[in-house]
């Protein structure tokens, strides 16, 4: 075998995994660690003839893996080296090694927490952070401190995590300060050439396209190219071909998950000889597969991240940019057998602005599936080791659909029909639909739609209809040219959830299977949130069961349904409402049989805000949609005061009949308050304000709504009353000794003061405070007024809280203005000594 740079740390891992129970071990990709550490590590004396599980977070990665290490052994894959991937094996009696998807190591312990006959769990490329990697890292850790602890006379489970780069500190803390290898990798020097400044919202494919090009006339070697999705993969593909005719040399490889493996296999495999290739990959080249003959890496800077939505429950995909160590990743597989060259599609200044890392998986995934796993492994997430632990919110919101499911009862208990959930390797709400399916009979039609859910749109752009697509996967119609790989992976995918199901109970058989409105049945047993109810006869727009809004981009022949079920929706950014992409008609008579659990029964006691009344019904509702109403008679008393109140705190305290006077008594009541306030924020004077008024309506409102049925009853309230019932006494006498509604002047005139501002405000003709040395206060002194100073035509000339600094300094300017703008008014020089007025002049 060549040698690789991981070769010269084996002996040090050896030692390690002696002495050790965990290890981790970081190692640049191209390190040669996936194909090499099984290997050197199966012979040891501590694994005592027992297996080894590796991990790894694709499917095609897992496939390629154990591929190679049977290769290694000039042996096929099923003997010593199997893998196990969903809904396919290869594995046979004699396997020591198994390579395998995480998720289907989380369910293997479920059913085996100790993990019997396993002596090594390898976690590669853990840095990925992959939701079912931190769970099975989770459960592998837990299942082993119960069953092969040092008590159990078990051998010892030992644990490797492995990857290309992470916080290796960090991870070994959480594994009992386990020791942390580095290989320093082999890697040849790597040109890197950056691109122009990223624009926001532009189009990558031209400028792709564009650098492929480029890279092929002054580079030799193969190209690989990293976008950050299929439909990207796509356009770059159609356009270089056309950019690429006549030029035979070129392959243009697609590689992504859902490619078929002889396409896949077509990507990963050296280019024939005298051909170079350009290989259009996600990031699923970044670190789990080697590609042959790559030597030049064009990288748009980009990846599609699923995005969990906890306002919405939806799951959608993300672009955005990569993190440093992801793009020091992508340029490392233009440096694994010689000098490379990497094409960043940014600029170097946008680089370092970059986060380090990329975040956790489990921080920002839909956290249904990994709650039904806890919930049947039968632990609360706090009792077990993570990296990350999963966000408080959004697995409770996880385990409130798992409710709505059945799949947990409502002390968070499992049932029988989610431990039947939690058996099929799909997503909570596929589960669900599967087993009702098939419980109905409709087993058939249920794995088709199942597959179809789990995988991409087989017919992109062809409406938004599921029955189009259900038509193409019974063969009833044909696909177009260019699908037909996704629906043969549909089919095969149907075929086994179909074996899946084979020996589940047909317990409740519906008599017309054939019949088209159990599509939309099956829809809503995974989607209950997901109904949709037409918001016009004929329109575009839906309100969904969970309250938000949906609506078709384009005009389609579902628009004639009134009730829907969507699986598919989505939204770009800047727009509020989502876009229905895939769903299928509802007939709403079923919410009478086979979906009468998602109907519920609310009595409501409302205004009708048309007419002005109260009226009274009883509501039959899918989530938040009202399928039918009828009248209910005879209101209760306190039922109809307590939708008043309702009414009140909905549309707000302007619902009461306030006056200016009423306005200018609570702002009093507030100045007192706050003046008074110690410093435990107590006081005597209650809180008036709006939002505590708003807020305690059955104390001091309820009780007197008795004749209120229609909203210009309203007005009718002594609101007065009701609030000077608020202060308890002494407190009316101390408000009007304390902050009067009037202050007199020395004029004699008696002038009101506005407390709606802060300080209160006095607004007095300046002839009236003749011979008074200070502004007024209040609140035995406490509060100075703000003085608004008035011309005789009451206009303001000065705003003041120092009446004896206006005297002194302001007041000779202002007098001289008055003076040639009232020239028969009386403006004596000195204001301190002279007479007040509100009259033009003094009287004689």
């Amino acid at each position: 075998m060549n040698s690789l740079p991981i070769d010269v740390l084996l002996p040090e891992l050896r030692q390690a995994l002696v002495q050790r129970d965990e290890v981790v071990l970081e190692a640049p990709p191209g390190a040669g660690k996936t194909t090499r550490v099984p290997l050197a590590l199966l012979d040891q004396p501590w694994l005592g003839g027992q297996r080894i599980i590796m991990l790894e977070p694709r499917r095609l990665a897992a496939r390629a893996a154990a591929e190679r290490l049977a290769s290694e052994l000039g042996e096929k894959v099923g003997q010593t080296v199997g893998y196990r991937i969903r809904l396919e094996s290869k594995v046979g009696p004699d396997t020591r090694i198994e390579v395998v998807t995480e998720g289907i190591l989380a369910r293997r312990l479920q059913d085996d927490p100790a993990l019997e006959g396993v002596g090594l769990v390898i976690f590669d490329e853990f840095h990925e952070r992959s939701l079912d990697a931190d769970l099975a890292l989770a459960l592998c850790l837990n299942g082993r401190a119960m069953f092969r602890d040092a008590d159990s006379g078990e051998p010892p489970l030992k644990v490797l995590l492995m990857s290309a780069t992470l916080e290796g500190e960090r991870l070994a803390g959480m594994l009992n300060d386990a020791p942390v290898l580095r290989s320093e990798g082999r890697m040849f020097p790597v040109d890197i050439r950056w691109g122009a400044p990223w624009q926001s919202g532009e189009w990558i494919e031209p400028k792709v396209v564009q650098t492929v090009q480029q890279a092929l006339a002054d580079e030799p070697g193969s190209v690989l190219v990293f976008l950050p999705g299929q439909a990207e993969i796509r356009r770059v593909n159609e356009q270089l071909e056309q950019a690429l005719l006549g030029r035979d040399e070129v392959m243009v490889c697609p590689l992504h998950g859902e490619l078929d493996f002889s396409a896949q296999r077509a990507a990963i495999d050296p280019a024939p000889p005298g051909t170079r290739k350009v290989v259009l990959a996600t990031n699923i080249a970044e670190t789990s597969l080697t590609i042959e003959g790559v030597r030049v890496v064009v990288d748009a800077g980009l990846a599609r991240v699923p995005r969990f939505d906890p306002n919405s429950g939806m799951t959608r995909l993300d672009t955005q940019r990569i993190s440093r160590a992801s793009a020091t990743q992508r340029m490392g597989r233009a440096g694994r057998m010689e000098p490379g060259v990497c094409y960043r599609l940014w600029s170097q200044t946008q680089h370092e602005q970059l986060n380090a890392y990329d975040s956790a998986e489990i921080l920002q995934a839909d956290l249904a599936g990994l709650a039904l796993q806890l919930v049947r492994w039968g632990v609360q997430p706090a009792e077990l080791v993570w990296l990350d632990p999963p966000p408080a919110a959004a697995y409770a919101q996880a385990l409130e659909l798992l409710k709505r499911l059945g799949a947990v009862d409502q002390q968070g208990v499992i049932t029988a029909h989610g431990q039947a959930m939690a058996e099929l390797p799909a997503h909570p709400r596929i589960a669900h639909l599967l087993l009702r399916g098939q419980s109905l009979g409709l087993g058939a039609l249920a794995c088709d739609l199942a597959a179809l859910l789990s995988e991409r749109d087989i017919l992109r752009g062809a409406g938004a209809d599921l029955h189009t697509r259900i038509a193409v996967l019974s063969g009833e119609s044909r696909a177009e040219r260019g699908a037909q790989g996704a629906v043969q992976r549909a089919r095969q995918l149907s075929r086994q959830f179909q074996g899946l199901l084979k020996n589940r109970p047909v317990d409740k058989p519906v008599s017309d299977v054939g019949h088209s409105r159990w599509l939309g049945a099956l829809l809503a047993f995974a989607y209950p949130d997901r109904v949709a109810q037409q918001r016009r006869e004929g329109g575009a727009e839906y309100r969904l069961a969970n309250g938000r809004a949906a609506q078709f981009a384009e005009v389609d022949g579902l628009m004639k349904q009134r009730w829907l079920v969507v699986a598919d929706l989505g939204s770009r950014q800047g727009q509020r409402e989502e876009r229905i992409y895939l769903a299928a008609e509802l007939d709403p008579g079923l919410f009478e049989d086979v979906l009468a659990e998602q109907l519920s029964t609310l009595d409501v006691l409302d205004w009708d805000e048309r007419e002005g009344v109260l009226r009274a019904e009883r509501q039959h509702r899918v989530g938040e949609l009202v399928l039918a109403r009828e009248e209910l008679k005879g209101l209760d008393e306190q039922a109809r005061s307590q939708a008043l109140v309702g009414l009140v705190r909905r549309k707000g305290l302007e619902l009461l009949p306030w006056t200016p006077e009423l306005r200018q008594w609570q702002a009093r009541v507030a100045l007192l308050r706050q003046l008074d306030m110690d410093c435990s924020g107590e006081s005597p004077w209650p809180d008036v304000s709006d939002a505590t008024l708003l807020a305690s309506l059955e104390d001091w409102l309820q009780p007197y709504l008795g004749k209120v049925t229609r909203l210009s009853h309203f007005a009718n309230l002594d609101l007065p009353g009701l609030l000077l019932n608020l202060l308890p006494w002494p407190l009316p006498q101390k408000l009007d000794e304390l902050a009067p509604r009037t202050v007199q002047v020395p004029s004699g005139s008696r002038i009101q003061i506005d407390y709606s501002e802060q300080p209160p405000v006095l607004a007095v003709r300046l002839q009236e405070l003749f011979g008074l040395a200070d502004t007024p206060r209040i609140a035995n002194g406490r509060q100075v007024v703000k003085l608004h100073l008035l011309s005789p035509a009451r206009r303001p000339v000065q705003v003041t809280q120092d009446l004896a600094s206006f005297w002194g300094n302001t007041y000779a300017e202002v007098k001289k203005d008055l003076k040639g703008r009232y020239p028969k008014h009386y403006w004596p020089d000195d204001p301190l000594i002279a007479e007040p007025t509100a009259r033009a002049k003094p009287r004689k």
